[in-house]
């Protein structure tokens, strides 16, 4: 697991220490740097699997997931010296680190090796993600209801894609496994993936199913939904682009909360297209993800996620010292990051001005007399 991630002269922060740990909310406004958290590791992931960290010394700027344009976009805007990124891990002796600075091409970063005069030379990284092992990734932009998704024999556990189209072909060909005491599978006594994908679908729309299936000869998936009502009858199944975004727009995520132990989950705007009640309960689903072992990061504007984070501490689902609440800010060009505690109750130390905070603004000038 990932203890702390330093950046140093990249995108928008001169300087950040940002200690983790099993599930890490970001939070703020839009621009002040959460992404670039979640950016720095896919750089890391993307560059290190398709042979350039390492071998080649470099950090790739365009991959499957990112497109992050030049080296001088990602340096920082008033750089006087070269950037750099540092991880810590538990699992690991000493920190991982590398400088960076503008080399070779307009889409990649020149990596400058430590005295060892290689990337790698603790080889026990190899083995933590974002570089060995799993790391899943659902981005803002997802590609919603289709009326087929893409099928590939061979790429089960490669990850979800860059629009998280592959997140059926995980399903259909790579199941998530959850053992008997693992706390995901509430609602089932059945490992059957399909019945624990269904049960957390169910939090966002009661009653639906969902059915994958792959025609022959197609190189294609196919995703149906079905309704049951209260009496048992069965409605559908229908097309998911007749049943709006919602449901396919959640299914990677769910999938990607139900990922094996040891996983990395680096998930964006998992409330987008749902309701207070869909997106509470994967607030609740992202603390036992953690409690299993999953470390998550999940860049959120949804109060409701946060809620259901700070119950599923209060109901000791997770404990508080294994979730941490980052609330972002930026001025000018410099991010900061605060980052207020909880406690066993689900309340927060303090509430920075601006996080959160925009209901409490709504109801006090509804409640103001009028002019």
């Amino acid at each position: 697991m990932l203890t702390k991630i330093s950046l140093t002269q990249f995108k928008c922060f001169e300087s950040l220490d940002f200690e983790c740990s099993r599930l890490n909310l970001l939070c703020g406004l839009n621009g002040t740097g959460k992404s670039t958290v979640l950016q720095a590791l896919m750089l890391l992931r993307g560059s290190y699997a398709m042979g350039a960290l390492g071998s080649q010394d470099k950090l790739l700027l365009s991959t499957e997931h990112m497109k992050l344009g030049t080296a001088w976009d990602v340096l920082r805007d008033s750089a006087r010296e070269l950037g750099s990124i540092s991880l810590t891990a538990e699992e690991a002796d000493d920190d991982w680190s590398v400088k960076l600075e503008s080399g070779f091409g307009v889409d990649d970063l020149r990596v400058i090796p430590g005295e060892s005069d290689e990337v790698f030379d603790d080889d026990k990284w190899r083995s933590i993600p974002p570089f060995g092992r799993a790391t899943v990734y659902v981005g803002a932009e997802r590609v919603g209801p289709q009326d087929a998704y893409p099928w590939s024999g061979t790429r089960s556990g490669e990850g979800f894609g860059g629009l998280a189209e592959y997140a059926w072909n995980e399903l259909e060909n790579s199941p998530p496994f959850l053992k008997p005491d693992d706390s995901r599978r509430v609602g089932s006594d059945s490992a059957s993936p399909s019945e624990i994908v269904d049960y957390w679908l169910q939090q966002v729309s009661p009653g639906v199913q969902l059915t994958v299936s792959k025609p022959d000869e197609v190189d294609s998936l196919v995703s149906r939904f079905s309704f049951i009502g209260t009496d048992g009858t069965q409605y559908g199944p229908y097309r998911a682009t007749n049943v709006g975004f919602g449901l396919s727009y959640t299914l990677p995520v769910i999938l990607a909360f139900l990922s094996e132990p040891g996983t990395l989950c680096l998930i964006e705007n998992p409330e987008a297209h749902l309701h207070p009640r869909g997106q509470t309960k994967l607030g609740e689903l992202a603390a036992r993800a953690a409690s299993a072992g999953v470390q998550i990061f999940v860049e959120t504007h949804s109060d409701h996620f946060m809620d259901g984070v700070r119950i599923a501490v209060r109901d000791g689902l997770i404990t508080p010292d294994d979730v941490t609440f980052n609330y972002f800010q930026r001025e000018g060009n410099t991010a900061t990051v605060t980052s207020p505690t909880i406690n066993e109750d689900g309340r927060l130390s303090d509430w920075p001005e601006g996080f959160f905070d925009q209901n409490a603004l709504n109801l006090a000038r509804l409640l103001a007399p009028k002019s």
